[in-house]
């Protein structure tokens, strides 16, 4: 068995049944592995999987595969796959909130982490524990608390998980110098679940400060991580808030480990950073407008394309002409296109199907649809568009300000929260592989120009 997969008997600190639990199918998963990293490494390591481009080096590296992410997969045509499992299968599969028909975020959790489906009472014990770690220390809290109400909402998220950190159980391990590599993972996922457990609360209470006047809803450890955070968010009692918060945050939890926000967090991790260390990072690079600012760039696109058209109905005939109208004007039309998907991006599929169930007559909604039936056509006419379908942030938005979150400048923050999950898990297994810090080699133009002739 490889060595980076084998977990060092002796433990320094008891941990709870669940996460025993968690350890032990994390440990048998990785058992199987083993022997296919190993054979990766030594026998192949030298083959080649494609060719390095003049575009690819200066274009943002699109297209390079160049890294591992053993949690999901991203298929051009099908979307993501969360260990092998479409979304719309987890959407099945995933265990579900009473009376809910939406699989459970912190269930996906679980199911990046081992590849397996867990139990109702699997969850409900994952649940348990993340409840019991939840608690931000009181210096986090006043930390959080005396910022002022104009730093925008991402700025104290990072804030808060850097002030978080001295809590980190890998960084405490690390220091004392007796921590030996087969243990970094066992000590990461410490990190994770309690990193995971927390970004809610913190998040809810940025939310309560900057938006509520800083009176804040406690925490029910009665109800599950995300329908905890729908009620601290406190904008609205409908049942159906507490959904369509579950299924933001399932649908957002991966998306494999090259985009800016995964992949950043894999970076800074690679050094041994700690989780809290390389998630505030990846938060950071989760705060640019050409990542995670998108859906509110959508929704404010649709308000103001729904004011423009000046209380006409909206008809795929009105929307195809404001369409070529916009992309004449030199203009972007955002919510469709997408780096790597060249088909009908799966996560707005359910959300689509989502609204449409449940609140089809709200305006936005009513715009959106025709704008699915509109849109994609004119930009697939163009020509210069691989892929003109919708995307998740057409409908994200939207369906978060039906219910009363309309304060754009958080929508992120909600992304974060979810995306916690999905690169909580792959630090995870990065250590659990013993994947090294990494370390491209970068070029000048003069050497690309030198090495074209």
């Amino acid at each position: 068995m490889h060595q980076a997969f084998r977990l060092h008997g002796r433990q320094r600190r008891a941990f709870s049944a669940v996460v025993d639990t968690l350890k032990s199918k994390i440990q048998g998963l990785a058992d199987k592995k083993a022997p296919q990293l190993t054979a990766l490494r030594k026998e192949h390591g030298n083959k080649v999987l494609g060719e390095t481009t003049v575009g690819q080096c200066i274009g943002g590296m699109r297209g390079i595969t160049c890294l591992v992410s053993e949690t999901s997969l991203l298929d051009p045509m099908e979307g993501i796959r969360y260990r092998g499992r479409t979304l719309q299968e987890c959407m099945d599969q995933l265990p579900k909130a009473p009376g809910s028909k939406i699989g459970l975020p912190e269930a996906s959790f679980w199911l990046l982490l081992t590849d397996e489906m867990p139990s109702d009472a699997e969850v409900k014990a994952l649940n348990e524990e993340l409840h019991k770690r939840s608690t931000l220390p009181q210096s986090v809290v006043t930390m959080i608390d005396s910022l002022p109400k104009e730093t925008h909402p991402m700025t104290q998220l990072s804030m808060g998980l850097l002030a978080l950190q001295p809590t980190s159980e890998f960084g405490k391990a690390y220091r004392s110098g007796n921590l030996k590599k087969t243990d970094y993972w066992v000590y990461t996922l410490e990190d994770a679940l309690s990193l995971v457990a927390k970004v809610p609360v913190l998040a809810a209470r940025i939310f309560r400060n900057v938006f509520m006047e800083g009176k804040h809803i406690p925490s029910d450890p009665s109800l599950d991580w995300a329908g905890n955070y729908a009620q601290m968010l406190g904008v609205s009692d409908d049942a159906l808030f507490k959904d369509v918060t579950r299924l933001y945050l399932m649908l957002h939890a991966d998306h494999e480990a090259g985009n800016v926000s995964a992949h950043t967090t894999h970076l800074v991790g690679s050094a041994l950073s700690d989780p809290y260390y390389a998630y505030a990072a990846g938060v950071c690079g989760l705060a640019g407008p050409l990542h995670g600012l998108a859906n509110q760039e959508c929704l404010r696109w649709l308000k103001n394309t729904k004011a423009e058209l000046g209380g006409k109905e909206p008809t795929v005939e009105l929307l195809t002409q404001f369409a070529k109208d916009t992309l004449a004007s030199g203009k972007v039309i955002p919510g469709f296109g997408h780096g790597v998907l060249r088909n009908t991006d799966p996560r707005y599929t359910i959300q689509r199907q989502f609204a449409q169930d449940n609140f089809p007559n709200d305006p936005l909604v009513k715009l959106a649809e025709v704008c699915f039936q509109a849109i994609p056509p004119v930009l697939e006419a163009t020509g210069k568009v691989k892929n003109p379908w919708p995307n998740v942030d057409a409908l994200s938005g939207t369906c978060m300000q039906y219910f009363g979150l309309n304060q754009e400048d958080y929508y992120t923050v909600i992304f974060a929260v979810s995306r916690a999950l999905g690169c909580s898990s792959n630090l995870v297994w990065s250590r659990m592989m013993g994947l090294p810090i990494e370390r491209p080699k970068s070029v000048t133009l003069d050497w690309l120009s030198n090495k074209v002739k």
